[in-house]
């Protein structure tokens, strides 16, 4: 096993457990109402308090520990990701639950920019996109495996669980990274750098990019099971086996779109927004029947994370040789598109027009693609990665 292929298999399981935690809250809030004796709606901002800290807090962490060695940094993000993890678990109350959550969020965007930067220093230049697509990947196994399995051991052994198996896998993350991560020396730049980087044109076009772009994909897979069994006609059953088969395919289009970025960013960043704007402007037609809907479903997990790898490499190509803080700050901006394109799903899901989310999704995504043109020139036609940003501790 190559030393490369190691550092990217333990930061992509680090990634796993991150992104396990972000959505697990979500499948056991009535067993912690339940047991802290508080409403779901109360009990549902635990979500809402880590999301805030991963928006907020990831970009004041990376600022903060700019200075410091990148694999003493990457474990020491991890270890405090795993007091949070242990604090949810045993919390008597929902304070100290918002507390652990708040901790364990705080970790979240630095440690998945510092992954993501780590990743492209162990490959070759022209690899960037797929070691990219490969610690992403962790996010979408968590998806796809994580969540769902964690749900189920909430119900059957309590809300607490899942959180102390989560602290578990987490101190073996940290075990991995200890053995395979190669040392690295912080990097020469400084914050100021840093802040400098992530203020620039073509970096605030390409977070906003991300945000707009990925919000288009959760105005309707945030509500897509409804979609489907209101509107198509599904069984909850069917609709659980769709959602498997939407997991499998984000795992499998953001593999190929980080083997695709490494040969055209452009085109793939252009191609996914593109194809997402079909899938999304045509998913209201295609729900009226259950073959198409199984096909829009399909399609749409194969697109709706292939943004990832092209996304963050336009961050690497503008950020030079301080990238950190600006892919914190773009991971941020993942989440917010989430949550931005979720409020809008929920007001026209209230609105009565829950068929039609997909227009807004393609109007949004649509957007993301012209904002593509504003960063990437017409003749670019492969990822001219700074090879400072791409060896920023080598």
């Amino acid at each position: 096993m190559s030393k490369s292929f190691a550092s990217l298999a333990a930061l992509c399981a680090s990634v796993f457990v991150v992104g396990t935690s972000e959505y697990l809250v979500a499948g056991i809030l009535p067993e912690i109402g339940a047991d802290l004796q508080v409403a779901q709606g109360t009990a549902g901002q635990t979500v809402t308090a880590y999301a805030l800290g991963v928006v907020i807090g990831g970009p004041v962490v990376t600022v903060a520990t700019a200075r410091l060695p990148r694999k003493g940094l990457a474990i020491g993000l991890m270890l405090l990701f795993a007091a949070g993890s242990a604090l949810s678990a045993l919390a008597p109350t929902l304070e100290m639950l918002l507390a652990g959550r708040v901790i364990s969020s705080l970790s979240h965007a630095a440690f998945l920019a510092l992954a993501l930067v780590m990743a492209t220093s162990v490959v070759p230049e022209h690899k960037t996109g797929s070691a990219i697509a490969t610690v992403a990947s962790g996010f979408t196994v968590a998806t796809l495996l994580g969540v769902p399995l964690g749900s189920l051991l909430g119900h059957a052994a309590g809300w607490r669980a899942p959180f102390a198996v989560l602290t578990a896998l987490t101190l073996a993350s940290v075990a991995l990274l200890v053995l395979v991560l190669p040392r690295q020396q912080a990097p020469a730049m400084s914050v100021r750098d840093e802040l400098r980087v992530v203020t620039r044109k073509p970096v605030l076009l390409a977070i906003a990019t991300t945000a707009v772009g990925f919000s288009g994909v959760a105005v309707v897979f945030t509500y897509i099971a409804p979609l489907l069994t209101r509107v198509t006609g599904f069984s909850p059953a069917a609709v659980s086996a769709l959602l498997l088969a939407y997991g499998a395919g984000s795992f499998l289009g953001n593999l190929a779109a980080g083997k695709l970025t490494d040969k055209s960013m452009t085109a793939t960043v252009r191609g996914v927004f593109g194809g997402l704007t079909g899938v999304l402007a045509a998913t209201p037609f295609a729900a009226a029947w259950q073959p198409t809907a199984v096909l829009a479903v399909l399609v749409l997990g194969l697109l709706a994370t292939a943004t990832i790898a092209p996304l963050q490499g336009l961050i690497l190509r503008h950020a030079g040789a301080a990238p950190t803080l600006a892919v914190s700050v773009n991971v941020g901006a993942f989440n917010l598109g989430a949550a931005a394109g979720s409020a809008l799903g929920g007001l026209l899901v209230a609105a009565g027009a829950l068929r039609w989310t997909g227009l807004a999704g393609a109007v949004l995504s649509l957007t993301g693609l012209a904002l593509t043109y504003l960063i990437l020139p017409r003749n670019s036609t492969t990822p001219q990665t700074d090879n400072a940003a791409v060896s920023i501790a080598a």
